[in-house]
């Protein structure tokens, strides 16, 4: 990924937690811990996506949104006000999204996979080894033959290969890959995850994690 993430957290854990997460998952980040220094960032450096508290220093993240918007920054709100009219305020301030603390990692790397995808930077290809996936034709190939993929296969591949090393339960994995409306239970993970395997030999890379979950090992 080439993908520019501003975070802009006056808490240093959660910025760092944000950090490494985003950093695992491949892209590259910037911190800011207040927002003076997120106003000198985006007009030093190009971002893709900012990440923005709203309680924080000099300038907080309602009053950091015009900036954001004069550089075409799309922002995700990821806040503790979970009052509704914090929300309603961020949203029709022009924010894409607004996520409230404490959050799930792999539902905050979701949302903003969905808001670069809307902007349009997110990339149109993603590989691991021999496997190669072009997720405009929704295809995947293995060595160059053609997988056929049931459509939530698909899915759930695209989970494992935007998030390798990241430990997912098989819960979040529902929640992600079938939505909050689905009825059924998590054995229904653990039969695409073996068709997964079957399909794409990964018998190995796609690690069973006792107790919790799955885990696509990371690239050698």
């Amino acid at each position: 990924m080439n993908e520019r993430i501003l975070i802009v957290e006056d808490d240093p854990a959660i910025s760092k937690l944000i950090d490494t997460n985003l950093a695992l998952s491949g892209y590259q980040t910037v911190c800011a811990m207040d927002g003076r220094q997120a106003v000198e960032a985006i007009h030093t450096q190009r971002f893709d996506l900012a990440l923005c508290d709203i309680m924080l220093p000099e300038l907080d993240g309602f009053e950091l949104l015009p900036y954001m918007k004069e550089k075409g920054i799309p922002v995700i709100y990821v806040s503790a006000k979970a009052d509704v009219q914090s929300r309603v305020q961020g949203l029709r301030l022009g924010a894409e999204d607004y996520l409230v603390k404490p959050f799930d990692i792999l539902e905050l790397l979701v949302r903003m996979e969905k808001v670069l995808a809307r902007a349009d930077k997110q990339p149109k290809q993603l590989t691991y080894g021999d496997i190669a996936v072009d997720m405009e034709s929704r295809s995947v190939t293995k060595g160059g033959e053609t997988i056929s993929l049931k459509n939530m296969e698909y899915e759930l591949l695209l989970t494992f290969l935007r998030h390798p090393g990241m430990v997912m339960t098989r819960e979040d994995l529902l929640h992600q890959v079938w939505g909050d409306e689905f009825i059924g239970e998590t054995r229904t993970v653990d039969v695409h995850v073996a068709a997964l395997r079957r399909k794409l030999d990964l018998n190995k890379e796609l690690a069973t994690v006792y107790k919790i979950g799955y885990r696509l090992e990371m690239q050698p």
